[in-house]
């Protein structure tokens, strides 16, 4: 069965947030557009001299306001101050932000001097033609914060080597750009979600941005509005608040030209075919009720694949926090959280790698369940598997990690592979294979086929394994061969997320009644035109131990550090940084 033929596949029905900020009324709407109407063409015109300028305005200011901004998400979420999860906070808001802008500012020089952005190092043509351009690390510091890491950006097969500069920075190579108004439907989730696609809009994509904050997190817009304000004096940008009939509309109004949202398949069809009956009858006939050019990022069942291999006790209880941790985080709102850990049955470590997950999601805290409808969801997938795993409170008010193990690899109407539940949630699955590339071609297989989306994958490959040429023939061939829009060995997809260097979205081809995980891409400061995936690799063990890693208790040292690095990255800085990822 394919992803297309389940017609509940999906992500979950989410409830729409109770507001902190009165609705931005219709007059207000259509005053906010006109001023953007005005000057787009203005922002188009500007030299790259005077965007480099706007930029580094935008990075002080994201500065200025980062502590305010993490301290309100901590609040609203419900978390801890003063540990891990405030740390969180920074490393998934200001400081992936501020890393996003220093990126953008590098290329616009990168253009101003060569034409295009500038790669680390030259990129070159698989086997097979397909163009992979190296871009992490991007300099010398990421090598030394990032030691052992790196990414790639693989290009559409179509993409010749030596036409890569030629598919870079299309906007840039218009000598008359048409200028254009985007409206960002900004996400509820993380933080820094809205102010990234909101960047990629205005100096990727050349168009000045409307953005409408989420009711779920809109508490955070007067501080976005306040970084942004250099942007905002010039007639470039305009924030503005409400929920499903605000964003109807926006999406409708005349003057919005290309619309992006961050949210689930079945916002992205309320905005193209409209809702109940007429909606289906639309969607069934890819009759769309708004045609306009529409970018999504539509969430996930992600998956991790297990490679089997000799895995010491230590490594077993690596990655048991590993996997832990990508459902922990933000509290298991997050599109690449670990959804699904595929396993071959025949790996005698496979019940201990399941045994280190749940010591994981035991020593892990409770998290507040924030997102609207989430105990209703773990209700449904409980309903389904009422011999799920729970770890942490129980009651009202709590949504415990959930572990839902020894799934049926052949029921076609399983729950935990066709549904994101968008909670802290995870389940297991094993297949049979005679061979251990025989086990990865089949894991390749059942994520392309058998799960939902197309957004994020991960694999864990131990480097004996690695030392077999069919294993590690198969590994490069699962990377080749898996639909996903960012894949990362040996640590979390949300890894391609959080360095902006990579590409963000879905495997490209989606079709506007099939959407699934969503079409186009953001983050992507080095401007590729033709993107087809994102690569990172890394370490099977790294130490220090990952900052995002649920039981590292100096997250909160190394996340304001990273912040200000990432907005001044100088030797100076550095010793500080690193001491603090080391001993916090």
């Amino acid at each position: 069965m394919t992803q297309a033929v389940a017609q509940d596949q999906g992500s979950a029905a989410i409830p729409e947030a109770k507001h902190r900020i009165e609705p931005t009324s219709q007059s207000k709407l259509d005053e906010a557009l006109a001023i953007l109407e005005d000057y787009r063409n203005e922002w188009v015109a500007l030299d790259i001299e005077e965007r480099i300028e706007l930029l580094e305005h935008v990075r002080g200011r994201a500065v200025e306001v980062a502590e305010r901004w993490v301290a309100a998400s901590v609040e609203a979420k419900g978390m801890t101050f003063g540990g891990a999860e405030e740390g969180e906070e920074w490393l998934v808001g200001p400081a992936a932000v501020v890393k996003n802008i220093t990126l953008l500012i590098t290329s616009l020089r990168d253009i101003q001097d060569h034409g295009v952005p500038q790669l680390p190092r030259p990129a070159f043509a698989r086997p097979d033609g397909q163009v992979v351009a190296p871009v992490f690390p991007a300099d010398g510091f990421d090598g030394l914060l990032f030691q052992g890491f790196t990414g790639e950006v693989w290009m559409d097969p179509g993409v010749r080597l030596e036409e890569l500069s030629a598919n870079q920075a299309s906007f840039y190579r218009h000598k008359t750009p048409k200028g254009k108004l985007a409206l960002v439907l900004g996400a509820g989730n993380v933080s820094s979600i809205a102010p990234m696609d909101v960047l990629h809009k205005l100096f990727v994509e050349g168009q000045v941005v409307l953005l409408k904050m989420n009711p779920v997190n809109e508490y955070l817009g007067p501080l976005f509005d306040e970084m942004f304000e250099p942007l905002r004096e010039r007639g470039f940008f305009r924030i503005v608040y409400g929920g499903a009939a605000e964003g109807d509309y926006l999406c409708k109004h005349p003057l919005v030209e290309d619309i992006h949202v961050t949210g689930s398949d079945k916002t992205h069809d309320a905005i193209v075919f409209g809702v109940g009956e007429e909606g289906a009858r639309r969607k069934a006939a890819d009759e769309a009720r708004n045609p306009k050019p529409l970018t999504c990022e539509l969430g996930n069942v992600s998956p991790v694949i297990v490679v089997p291999g000799p895995w010491s006790k230590s490594d077993l209880d690596f990655h048991g926090v590993n996997i832990a941790s990508t459902v922990v985080n933000n509290a298991g709102f997050n599109c690449s959280a670990t959804r699904v850990i595929v396993q071959h049955q025949q790996w005698d470590k496979r019940e201990a790698l399941l045994d280190s997950i749940r010591k994981a999601f035991r020593n892990a805290a409770s998290r507040k369940p924030y997102y609207p409808g989430a105990e209703e969801r773990q209700k449904i997938f409980l309903a389904h598997h009422p011999d799920a795993e729970e770890f942490g409170a129980r009651g009202e008010g709590q949504v415990p990690w959930t572990l839902i193990d020894h799934l049926d690899p052949s029921a076609s109407a399983e729950i935990c592979f066709n549904t994101e539940s968008w909670c802290g949630q995870t389940s297991e699955v094993a297949l049979s294979a005679s061979s251990i590339a025989q086990y990865i071609g089949q894991a390749v297989d059942f994520c392309n086929e058998r799960i939902w989306g197309t957004l994020a994958c991960s694999i864990l490959v131990h480097p004996k394994s690695l030392k077999d040429p069919a294993v590690a023939e198969a590994i490069e061939r699962a990377i080749a061969n898996l639909r996903y829009g960012a894949i990362a060995i040996n640590h979390w997809a949300g890894l391609v997320f959080g360095l902006p260097t990579h590409t963000w979205g879905a495997f490209p081809g989606h079709e506007r009644n099939d959407i699934r995980s969503g079409r186009g891409v953001v983050h992507n400061t080095f401007m590729f035109d033709r993107p087809q995936k994102s690569v990172v690799r890394g370490p099977f063990r790294v130490f220090p131990r990952p900052a995002w890693f649920v039981d590292n208790d100096k997250a909160l040292a190394v996340g304001p550090k990273l912040t200000y690095f990432n907005a001044d990255p100088s030797l100076a800085r550095l010793p500080g940084l690193i001491w603090s990822s080391a001993f916090g």
